[in-house]
């Protein structure tokens, strides 16, 4: 029975492997939409002269 129980898992581990190896990688919607994103990057507004100022500035 251990050498079955074996013969399993090494079956097991090969049709693993092989699936792994063998699949080709898919892309997502999510990495499409982040290729497009590093190629077309988004706008970039500075915003920091809307700021308050800090607490205990003397400007």
């Amino acid at each position: 029975m251990p050498y079955v129980f074996g013969g399993l898992i090494l079956v097991n581990a090969a049709v693993l492997i092989s699936y792994l190896f063998f699949q080709q990688p898919s892309s997502t919607e999510s990495l499409k939409q982040a290729q497009v994103e590093l190629v077309n990057p988004i706008a970039f507004t500075n915003n920091s002269k809307y700021l308050p100022p800090l607490i205990g500035d003397k400007e």
